[in-house]
């Protein structure tokens, strides 16, 4: 009978199963330090399509309200001018200053508010990429940011609340339409643009001031002023905080993005 000898498979050493299992954690390891990588390459340009995107959304918001501001004290000027004229003159036979100033503070400028842009701002709330911005000041300047947006649109229809009330109705009573055919060439030119050429004009237009028998002049003095202090204080209060935060957010992306 033929006998067949077993081969035996010699015992490995302790060592190789050490070496085996090294080998396997360090190839997991590396893996997993490859994905990390990825995403945090990933997180970073997220952030920076971000931080563009909502620094051109706060520039064009900077420059946007830079031009309300100057409106308004453009406006605030025709309100004091207003009051005193209502206190000291004629309104039968209206003066060309008057009818100018009547016209930035009731009609080019009566509803000059600044309406913010937030949608990236609302992406960045919303869809929790808040997070990728890692610099602690910037999320704290983000939140801030948001609170002082509502303010301004509670405090932009507590003006325009008051201009439905109460201008409005005033304006329909004693206002000269027939004064807005004139200057803008039966309205070929924008209200604004040709109140500004009339200003520097030469020319002079008649302005009526309609139903003059039932002008109030007290009530007309305190309309202005309570309009122009609803106004002041939204210019010095909402829409400055607003201008300092939209300041400093700038400054902190443009440090952290290498923006300009």
């Amino acid at each position: 009978m033929e006998v067949h000898a077993h081969t035996h498979t010699p015992r490995k050493k302790w060592t190789h199963y050490l070496w085996e299992f090294l080998m396997l954690f360090l190839a997991v390891f590396c893996g997993f330090l490859a994905e990390n990588f990825r995403e945090h390459k990933v997180e970073q340009q997220r952030a920076k399509e971000l931080a563009i995107s909502f620094y051109d959304e706060l520039k064009r918001d900077s420059v946007t309200m830079q031009t309300v501001q100057m409106n308004r004290l453009k406006r605030d000027s025709s309100f004091t001018y207003l009051k005193k004229y209502f206190r000291d003159r004629s309104i039968t036979n209206c003066s060309k200053s008057f009818s100018i100033n009547f016209n930035y503070a009731f009609i080019v400028f009566g509803s000059n508010i600044f309406e913010p842009k937030d949608a990236i701002l609302d992406q960045l709330k919303n869809s929790g990429s808040l997070r990728y911005f890692k610099n602690t000041e910037l999320q704290k300047l983000t939140g801030d940011l948001s609170v002082a947006i509502a303010n301004i649109r509670t405090r932009n229809k507590f003006e325009s609340d008051f201009l439905d009330l109460y201008l409005t109705p005033y304006l329909v009573k004693h206002n000269d339409i027939e004064f807005y055919d004139n200057i803008s060439n039966r309205y070929k030119i924008l209200l604004v643009y040709a109140l500004s050429a009339y200003e520097k004009s030469s020319e002079v237009f008649p302005f009526h001031f309609n139903k003059p028998d039932d002008f109030d002049k007290t009530e007309s003095v305190n309309l202005t002023g309570m309009y122009q202090l609803r106004c002041w204080g939204t210019s010095i209060k909402q829409y400055a905080d607003y201008q300092k935060l939209n300041t400093r957010l700038l400054e902190e992306l443009r440090i952290d993005y290498k923006l300009k």
